[in-house]
């Protein structure tokens, strides 16, 4: 008996060594999967880890390349996610009526945001927060004096870090390198006969090269196309200066009806100049698309350019090049005339104040536009109207505010009925 128990015990114990024998051994296999599995996670992992550096060294690849590719192509200085910030110079020197027209210009653009800057804007830093600079009509001697010598080198610097600037007959005056003559020298041009400078106003005519036909395809089939001018520089190449500059767009008008101009002097030259500064642009225009009905577009279009950015189709309402198909420059006794109407205004009946409306629009007289503004609030309904429908028939966008509000206290019912159709029609100018 006790032999039999003894052999029990030892098969039991032979049993439980094998058991322990064979759970070691599945330890062990188990332990050398694990770290063979580790070691293979490792290597994954380091195949990650070269795959990660590469798809890395790829991506740094293609951004260098998009850097490089953004130098050679100049990329312009504003983001696609954003407006590009325009400042109109609203400065001694500039004309009023030109800075109201520039600012109304550009809110034409959808993609852009407007706003007036001054002499202390400029000099506190305000250009740190813009993308392009428009120097509106005026007076070119008196902006630069306004400006100063700091301000116009801060200009300059603002322009050849990328950025966009586009000149305005006074303004275009001001970026010139004309000799013996207080500007910028920024655009390779001269103005010459500058003592005839008041040589005249009124509705000219200009046709565009190749290249501007590229810039302006909506005036690309018209032989020729029409714009205000008003005694704007007429340009030459500078022989002294380094810049060279294309021409988009010449000007066909001889205009010499005022200060014993000489003819054949502004006809042939250029119309509209564009040249690059360091990284930037800068766009010259001697006539004023801005005061024009029909065109004002222009000069977002223009701003686009020296912005680089991608030419944008505007408003059929905005986009009018057939209200002007004819040259219409003021003659002398045409400046009496007009002046006379401010007399209209002040003294005269209702029904001549509206005939002189109606002679004023159709000259397209430069200066009524700065009397018509309170005939909304004439005591004659008669007048009301009319001077409503002058406003809304220029594209004068700088009284859009008082217009709505002439036809919020208007009273007198068809006078109301019809300001309202004025007023629809000049707010459809704008961006929806």
């Amino acid at each position: 008996m006790k032999f039999r128990q003894i052999g029990f015990l030892l098969v039991a114990s032979l049993l439980a060594l094998a058991a322990a024998t064979t759970s070691c051994n599945n330890a062990t296999s188990c332990r050398k999967r694990a770290v063979s599995c580790n070691n293979a996670c490792k290597s994954c992992g380091k195949k990650d880890e070269s795959q990660g550096k590469k798809a890395a060294l790829y991506e740094n690849t293609v951004s260098s390349g998009e850097k490089r590719n953004a130098a050679r192509n100049k990329k312009a200085a504003f983001c696609k996610n954003k407006k590009a910030q325009i400042g109109v110079f609203d400065g001694h020197g500039g004309a009023q009526t030109c800075i109201w027209e520039a600012v109304a210009a550009v809110s034409l653009d959808p993609d852009m945001s407007v706003r007036t800057i001054t002499t202390s804007d400029i000099a506190g830093g305000i250009l740190k927060k813009l993308d392009a600079v428009i120097i509106p009509g005026g007076g070119g001697t008196t902006q630069y004096l306004n400006l100063g010598e700091e301000n116009m080198e801060r200009l300059r610097e603002f322009i050849k870090s990328g950025k966009g600037a586009l000149g305005i007959c006074a303004g275009a005056y001001l970026f010139s390198d004309t000799p013996d003559y207080a500007c910028m020298r920024i655009n390779g041009a001269k103005a010459i006969d500058i003592e005839h400078d008041n040589r005249g106003h009124g509705v000219s005519k200009f046709s565009l090269t190749e290249e501007g036909k590229e810039l302006f395809p909506e005036l690309a089939e018209r032989e020729l196309s029409y714009v205000f001018y008003y005694e704007g520089p007429v340009f030459v190449k500078c022989d002294s200066s380094s810049i060279d500059y294309n021409v988009l767009a010449i000007m066909e008008s001889d205009v010499h009806e005022e200060g014993n101009a000489p003819s054949n002097m502004t006809n042939g030259k250029p119309f509209l100049i564009t040249n690059d500064l360091g990284e930037g642009r800068v766009a010259s225009i001697i006539a004023h698309p801005e005061a024009t009905p029909g065109m004002m577009w222009m000069i977002p279009r223009m701003l686009r350019w020296t912005l680089r950015m991608p030419i944008k189709e505007y408003k059929s309402r905005a986009v009018n090049p057939d209200i002007y198909n004819k040259e219409i420059l003021m003659s002398v006794d045409d400046l009496k005339k007009e002046s006379r109407y401010y007399y209209t205004f002040l003294y005269a009946s209702p029904e001549e104040k509206v005939a002189a409306l109606d002679w004023l629009q159709e000259c397209r007289s430069w200066s009524a536009k700065r009397w018509v503004q309170g005939l909304l609030f004439d005591e004659s309904p008669l007048v009301r109207v009319r001077a409503a429908k002058f406003i809304a028939e220029t594209d004068y966008l700088p009284f859009l505010k008082d217009l709505e509000t002439a036809w919020k206290v208007e009273k007198e019912p068809q006078a109301k009925t019809e300001m309202e159709g004025y007023l629809k029609s000049l707010k459809s100018l704008l961006p929806n």
